[in-house]
């Protein structure tokens, strides 16, 4: 087995939007004293921290960690089926033979025995990156900056590294030249292609390899004293909440510099407005682990301490899975359907990269329905809420034209207080069944589920296209499509939540904030999707179901349980 990483330092390209593409698809998708600590000791690693943290500066972009275990490589390549591991091994070897095989290299060979438990790959920002200041390019002529890469491999057997850095392999293009900087020896190729490849021992402990001899001089300045990823505020204390015991990857994104690049490039300008939300944002990290049955990812997103925006701890009582069948397909449910939507205008006003803008949907439930979305829905929309994909499994003609109904349920209760806003939730919805008879010729249609009320709504042509109504006491529904509403009144005796799919997708560590259920092989069946991404069919078919969890870690940071349960095929290697 190869580590496939290494290859990436030789053949990536400039543009920083194709080199974050390939990380992506390679894994899909302390402060104060500790940092002086990190720097005085000089420790290869932490606990919980990646390898190379004190030697890495401060303002890298990017990091990704990888393991080196070639057990783990192995269980990654038994994951999923047939097609998604004959993907990952060309993948592999394509990338060994790009950097290894093509300078006469061989990984088990030649790395193996030298090179640590992990190694770190890092995209350092440009060096003119600043608030409001347009990164020039070597050529000077207003293009984005290129991006350097540091690869910091730790050293475990010092004899066997020196045997491969004193006699390298002989290039077929260019020379090997050395020089010394700051009493460390610098070797690095010399081609015709312009591209130098540069390797330095840094304190006999770390072989670093960049793709620019300037990032290597600037991994050893910053490895004796100046600011490393060590020292970035939250790296450490975050990154420890979310590590594991010899993950497979860790990740790491500098969100501020992220940020800037955006707002520099050409095509997707970012405006001042979420350049400066984003500012707010210190980091978000990540670490991945592989299970059996899958891939478990935990991730930490932080504000920095001069954000003036906090996030609330509320502990709120998660009911939505228990009220849904156990055949459900999705499930998104968040405690507050309010803050989720106060949060979403903060991040998405005037920025081109949201999905939907607040103005529009404000806009269209305006002239659809003459309602105002603030004032007569969201301001009694204050608990728990879910948004459901339920399978149609009626008889009835009139419900044929849908295969699933789209199911809302909302709590009118004020998760702050407890108080119940029901009777301004009724207001509303009586409103709204006005608005579908007078402007739609909807027929608005009493009727009883389980010896409760409901209102059906029926089209002009005698169809019924939606219901809603109430379960228990102050959580409001409506079912748009297929008629499920039997399916939810009354409870189910098999619910969503003791289903054995969602048990073993849905991570229950943390205390939510917010929950996502997609059983993706069920839900393959039943529709088909737009293609979004090359070779998705591959991953779609791999995937049984994906469960994601949320949590206010603090008032600062948001933790993030994600877990793909994967279809487990034969076992494959890249040989």
């Amino acid at each position: 087995m190869t580590l496939p990483i290494v290859s990436v330092i030789k053949n990536h390209t400039k543009k920083p939007s194709a080199l974050l593409t390939l990380l992506a698809a390679g894994f899909l998708i302390g402060v104060g004293s500790a940092a002086y600590w990190f720097l005085s000791q000089r420790q290869t690693s932490s606990s919980g921290l990646p390898v190379g943290v004190n030697i890495i500066p401060q303002d890298a972009l990017f990091t990704v960690s990888l393991t080196t275990d070639p057990k783990q490589w192995q269980q990654l390549q038994e994951l999923g089926t047939k097609e998604t591991q004959a993907e990952i091994t060309k993948n592999l070897v394509q990338l060994r033979d790009r950097f290894l095989s093509e300078n006469g290299y061989e990984f088990q060979k030649d790395i193996a025995p030298w090179v640590g438990d992990q190694v770190t790959l890092a995209i350092l920002s440009p060096p003119t990156i600043q608030p409001g200041i347009k990164p020039l390019n070597k050529h000077g002529d207003g293009a984005i900056a290129q991006q350097s890469m540091v690869m910091v491999l730790p050293v475990k057997n010092l004899e066997a590294a020196n045997s491969i850095l004193a006699e390298p392999k002989t290039l077929k293009q260019g020379k090997w030249t050395e020089h010394t900087y700051q009493g460390i020896t610098i070797r690095q190729t010399d081609s015709q292609s312009g591209e130098k490849l540069s390797a330095a021992l840094v304190d006999q402990r770390f072989l670093v390899i960049t793709d620019d001899p300037q990032a290597t001089e600037r991994a050893i300045d910053t490895y004796q004293g100046k600011a490393s990823l060590a020292t970035v505020e939250g790296f450490g204390d975050n990154l420890r909440k979310i590590s594991d015991h010899h993950p497979f990857a860790q990740f790491y994104l500098n969100v501020p510099i992220a940020g800037r690049l955006a707002a520099v490039a050409p095509n997707s300008p970012l405006p001042a407005q979420v350049l400066t939300q984003l500012q707010n944002n210190q980091g978000l990290a990540g670490s991945l682990t592989l299970e059996p049955a899958g891939i478990r990812i935990r991730g930490i997103s932080w504000r920095n301490s001069q954000s003036q925006r906090v996030l609330k701890v509320e502990k709120t009582a998660e009911t939505m899975q228990n009220r849904l069948p156990a055949d459900t397909l999705m499930m998104l449910s968040h405690r507050n359907l309010q803050s989720l939507w106060a949060d979403y205008v903060l991040i998405s006003q005037k920025n081109p990269l949201a999905p939907i803008s607040p103005e529009q949907l404000r806009g269209g439930v305006k002239s659809l329905t003459g309602l105002d979305l603030d004032k007569d829905f969201l301001s009694w929309m204050r608990g728990e809420f879910s948004v459901s994909v339920i399978p149609n499994s009626s008889n009835e003609d009139y419900s044929q034209d849908f295969r699933a109904g789209l199911l809302l349920m909302v709590q009118a209760r004020d998760a702050s207080n407890g108080k119940s806003l029901r009777k301004s939730a009724e207001a509303s919805l009586k409103k709204l069944d006005e608005v579908m008879q007078n402007q739609y010729q909807f027929q608005i249609q009493p009727s009883t589920v389980a010896g409760k009320p409901v209102i059906n709504w029926i089209t002009p042509f005698n169809t019924l296209t939606a219901t809603h109504g109430w379960l228990d006491d102050d959580i409001a529904f409506l079912v748009v499509g297929a008629p499920i509403t039997d399916k939810i009144m009354p409870k189910p005796d098999q619910t969503l939540a003791s289903s054995a799919t969602f048990q073993e997708t849905v991570p229950v560590q943390l205390h939510p904030n917010g929950r996502f259920f997609l059983d993706m092989e069920r839900s393959v069946q039943n529709f088909t999707l737009n293609t979004v991404f090359p070779q998705q069919q591959t991953f779609l078919d791999a995937t049984q179901s994906i469960g994601v969890t949320s949590a206010v870690s603090d008032d600062r940071s948001m933790r993030y349980e994600i877990f793909i349960m994967l279809k487990k095929g034969e076992t494959k290697g890249t040989g």
